[in-house]
């Protein structure tokens, strides 16, 4: 016969000791279930935390369900997870406490795996408070979640790319690249020009977005953006002359960065054989520093030569990384 395990639990968030649980569980029984437990106002949701669980462990079926039920009534949960299972397990595995009075009632066999947190020395509470400090017990899509996130903006040719690129280096990190400099270069190069149209700036955006997120779960900590998609609609007022409605609200409902850092223009304008915007770059920084204020990004500006910028720049992040929080 089959052997099926259940674990049931919030994961709020998964960590390393859930993966050791649960990789525990996995290796002693043919089929695993994890149910999911969520709560409504839970940061993260239950929803992404059954789907990070999912991509940790693709050979075991993850289960969410609403958590409306007395923690301390065996009996009731017991029932439950026959009826969600259509058929009690052969075997339940937990860390806690309610563990043989669970399996009790669930008419099945109880392992206890870690009890005292030994093997994997981390909770969910603790996480919560101090993400930053868990970091070695997060898995890549969690830690995407929790990535401290800082975004370089600036008019054209203001070391936005030297800077995030210094940054990264003195925070060992990931950094993402400026996707719409790769697209305009390319753009270019094809069409001998930046005869742009609105559209070009709503896909600029969103790729723009994508690299984000994957970079994130690379991130030591803290990821180094050289732009984001709310810098991408002021270069689409900058190309086009007017808003674009898709890229603004794109930009407002991604994850805003924790820190904008604003490099402003007193810095020779180089001519790289790409660049169009000397004549702008004014205008442009005045429309950054409007915009963040006006929608209540938080940025700190910089200024000074190549090393001044990073000392600036890296005592901002070090302050912001001080006291964050997520969730």
């Amino acid at each position: 016969m089959v052997k099926r395990g259940l674990i049931v639990g919030k994961f709020y968030p998964p960590h390393r000791g859930h993966k050791h649980l649960i990789d525990t569980a996995r290796a002693q029984v043919d089929e695993l279930t994890v149910i999911a437990c969520r709560r409504e106002g839970e940061v993260p949701d239950g929803e992404l935390r059954a789907a990070w669980l999912r991509e940790i462990h693709p050979d075991v079926r993850v289960m969410l369900i609403d958590d409306t039920y007395d923690a301390q009534d065996s009996r009731v949960w017991a029932e439950n997870c026959t009826r969600w299972l259509g058929g009690a397990p052969d075997v339940v595995f937990t860390s806690e406490e309610y563990g043989d009075e669970f399996a009790r009632h669930l008419g099945c066999r109880h392992v206890q795996v870690d009890k005292a947190r030994m093997a994997v020395p981390v909770s969910g509470t603790r996480v919560r408070r101090d993400p930053l400090g868990c970091w070695e017990f997060l898995e890549p899509p969690v830690r995407g979640f929790y990535a401290a996130r800082v975004c370089v903006v600036g008019a054209e040719s203001t070391g936005k790319t030297t800077l995030a690129r210094d940054l990264a280096q003195h925070f060992e990190t990931a950094w993402v690249p400026e996707y719409g400099r790769e697209y305009s270069e390319r753009k270019l190069a094809r069409e001998g020009g930046y005869d742009f149209r609105s559209e070009e700036f709503a896909h600029i955006a969103a790729r723009q977005c994508e690299l984000e997120d994957e970079a994130a779960r690379r991130a030591n900590k803290v990821l180094i953006c050289d732009t984001d998609a709310f810098a991408t609609s002021v270069w689409h007022r900058r190309y086009m002359g007017a808003r674009s409605p898709e890229v603004e609200e794109r930009a407002a409902r991604r994850r805003r960065p924790d820190l904008y850092i604003l490099t402003d223009i007193r810095t020779p304008f180089e001519q790289d054989g790409t660049r169009d915007g000397e004549h702008v770059r004014e205008w442009m920084h005045q429309i950054f520093a409007e915009e963040l204020r006006a929608q209540g990004r938080p940025f700190k500006s910089v200024t000074g030569p190549r090393e001044e910028r990073v000392r600036q720049a890296v005592g901002y992040i070090e302050e912001l990384l001080a006291g964050f929080k997520r969730g």
